[in-house]
């Protein structure tokens, strides 16, 4: 069941907004300054979404968001507010924002914005995780092109074994001739690929058992090529 924080200071908004989160299956999570939902945030790590009036007691909704972007820029935040200029609307999605509704709001209207923003998130982390590749000893980062063991010793590699490393660990078990390598990692045709291949993998194979104390994580499939195993 997915957590909703709703933050407002005006106790009826946020009693409304829960019963219409409970309806659709959510847990409703009940703020009503800026200080009490960052408290609320820190003791409850799973909430999946915010819905923050702007205009509150003690800490208001922008620097609530401001201070939380600072750890979390993944949480998506709707914002709330009784001020419906169109510059009011920008300071709030530059201050980190995913949405904004003005008020007086349509219930629904909300709730149809909720859905959307977690929909959006969800693929956002399955994105994320998919490009991030954990094996063996290794963590691997496809668009930083970042190469870690799991107590965040980093592994520095060219680009073309970064890239032979990646397909190997995007594939587990499967077993890559020298050809089919170079041809996905160099782009271009096989001509006398084999030798260039085996230099770069044996140049990425003592960089990563360097840094991992000996393990072996490419394996060589005699006669065949190379793989990497669950």
């Amino acid at each position: 069941m997915d957590k909703i924080l709703i933050v407002d200071d005006d106790r009826e908004i946020v009693d409304l907004l829960s019963i219409y989160c409970k309806n659709e299956g959510y847990e409703a999570i009940k703020a009503y300054n800026g200080v009490e939902a960052l408290q609320l945030l820190k003791q409850n790590m799973d909430i999946q979404l915010i819905i923050l009036d702007v205009m509150m007691p003690k800490k208001d909704g922008i620097a609530v968001l401001k201070e939380l972007r600072e750890d979390n820029n993944q949480i998506p935040v709707l914002m709330l507010s009784a001020k419906s200029t169109d510059m009011d609307k920008i300071q709030g999605l530059t201050s980190g924002a995913d949405d904004y509704v003005s008020k007086p709001f349509n219930p629904l209207e909300v709730m149809a914005r909720i859905k959307s923003l977690l929909r959006r998130s969800s693929v956002t982390q399955q994105e994320i995780e998919a490009n991030v590749i954990e094996v063996g000893p290794l963590v691997i980062k496809k668009e930083s092109h970042e190469v870690k063991t799991l107590n965040g010793k980093e592994i520095q590699l060219t680009a073309l074994e970064f890239g032979i490393l990646y397909l190997l660990a995007s594939n587990l078990n499967r077993v890559f001739s020298a050809d089919e390598i170079f041809e996905r990692v160099w782009l271009q045709e096989s001509i006398v690929s084999a030798k260039t291949v085996m230099v770069h993998v044996s140049h990425l194979r003592d960089k990563i058992e360097k840094a991992t104390n000996g393990e072996k994580v490419i394996q060589t499939v005699w006669g065949v090529g190379y793989k990497i195993s669950e």
